[in-house]
C-alpha cells in the first residue's frame, strides 16, 4: 500500500496516480457574495491508497469528492483521471469515463425509486453496454458483498435506511472501478455493518484501485494510508498517522 504521494505544485504531475488535483479552485457565486470552496489545493491518490478527507463542516470535502468525480468543475485548476484531464472531455465520454471507471458512493444515495436493488446497481454496467444478464450476475454478486444477497428483488422504498446505503455502496463498486469516492459512505449503518463496508473498500483498494474516503470520524478514517485535513477550502495538513485531529476538526468552517 501506497503512503507517499500527497500535495504538489501546480505544474508537477503525479506519476502513476489514478488521480490527480492540481491546484483546483473552486468559487461560487462572484463578487462580494463569491463563496470560495476550494483555494489551491493539489492532491493525488495512487493505486492501492486510501485517503481519508477530514475537516469542519463547509471545508470543502464533499466539493472536492464531486470535483474528483467529474460532477462538477473546478475555477482554474486541473483534474485528472488515470492521467486523463476531466476539462477535456465532452459530456458523452465524461459520462462514459464515471460509468466505467469511477465509483461514487453519494452521501444522499440517490437510488431510483422505480428500480429494485439489483437494477440500481446493474444500471451502470447496462448504460455502458454490458448484457442485461452479465450486468445482473455482476450486481447479484455485489450485493452479496455487501450482506445483501436476498434482498435484489426489493425496491428502495422496501428497504431500510441502512440497507439503501448498502445497495448505493455496492453500485460504486460493481464493475472494474480504478476510483472509488466515498461521501460519508456509513452514515447511515450500525458500527458492526459499518465496519464492514470499510473493509469492502479496503479491500478494493488493496486489489488496485484508488479511493477517497470523506468521513468525520477518526475511527474510520484509521482505514486510510493517509488522512487529508480541510479547512476553509485550503489543504492544511496531511499526514500518516491521526495526530491533532481535535484541533485540526474544531473551528468554524465557511
Amino acid at each position: 500500500m501506497s503512503v507517499d504521494g500527497g500535495a504538489h505544485g501546480p505544474g508537477q504531475p503525479a506519476e502513476g496516480a489514478v488521480l490527480d488535483l492540481r491546484d483546483v479552485h473552486r468559487t461560487h457565486g462572484t463578487g462580494p457574495a463569491a463563496v470560495h470552496a476550494l483555494r489551491g489545493v493539489s492532491l493525488s491518490v495512487r493505486p492501492g491508497e486510501l485517503v481519508a478527507v477530514m475537516g469542519p463542516s463547509g471545508s470543502g470535502k464533499s466539493t472536492l469528492l464531486a470535483l474528483a468525480g467529474g460532477l462538477d468543475s473546478p475555477t482554474a485548476g486541473e483534474v485528472r483521471v488515470e492521467g486523463q484531464p476531466l476539462g477535456e472531455l465532452d459530456r458523452r465520454r465524461l459520462a462514459q469515463l464515471r460509468r466505467r471507471r469511477i465509483g461514487y458512493i453519494f452521501q444522499d444515495l440517490n437510488l431510483l425509486g422505480s428500480l429494485t436493488a439489483v437494477e440500481n446497481v446493474a444500471l451502470p454496467l447496462e448504460l455502458d453496454g454490458a448484457g442485461v444478464r452479465r450486468a445482473r450476475r455482476l450486481a447479484a454478486e455485489a450485493l452479496a458483498e455487501v450482506g445483501l444477497p436476498e434482498l435484489g428483488d426489493r425496491f428502495p422504498d422496501q428497504l431500510s435506511g441502512g440497507q439503501q446505503q448498502r445497495v448505493a455502496i455496492a453500485r460504486a463498486l460493481v464493475g472494474e472501478r480504478r476510483l472509488v469516492l466515498a461521501d460519508e459512505p456509513t452514515g447511515a449503518l450500525d458500527s458492526q455493518t459499518g465496519e464492514a463496508v470499510l473493509h469492502l473498500l479496503r479491500r478494493r483498494v488493496d486489489a488496485g484501485a484508488a479511493g477517497v474516503l470523506v468521513t468525520h470520524e477518526a475511527r474510520h478514517a484509521g482505514w486510510a494510508d493517509r488522512v487529508v485535513f480541510l479547512r476553509d477550502g485550503v489543504l492544511v495538513d496531511t499526514t500518516a498517522p491521526l495526530v491533532g485531529v481535535e484541533q485540526l476538526l474544531s473551528g468554524s468552517g465557511r
